[in-house]
């Protein structure tokens, strides 16, 4: 899917990791909520509370779920994270994702 249709979006960015990392907020009809977001090179970890879906829509990274080896991921992949879990992503070049949060 390359767009969204009948979404409200919050106005204000997540910024992150001295804004080396931004997103915004997306919510649609049925309450689910996405992140669409950019990331500048560098390593950042991640903790997340609900189980997600990471999106690569431009971009290289390497990606280390917990209790799991490094996996080189780029664009048109994804991966999914675990709740209540911390991640570290090693982000190659410049790159844009959607993170959907999944219950």
């Amino acid at each position: 899917m390359s767009e969204f249709k009948n979404v409200n979006i919050v106005k204000q960015a997540n910024v992150y990791f001295d804004g080396k990392v931004n997103s915004r907020t997306i919510i649609f009809a049925d309450g689910s909520k996405k992140t669409l977001g950019f990331m500048q090179p560098g390593e950042y970890t991640f903790n997340t509370a609900d189980p997600e879906l990471m999106e690569i829509l431009a971009g290289e990274l390497d990606v280390q779920l917990p209790g799991g080896e490094w996996q080189a991921v780029k664009s048109g992949q994804s991966f999914n994270v675990p709740a209540n879990a911390s991640f570290t992503m090693k982000v190659k070049t410049a790159s844009d994702y959607c993170c959907s949060f999944l219950k």
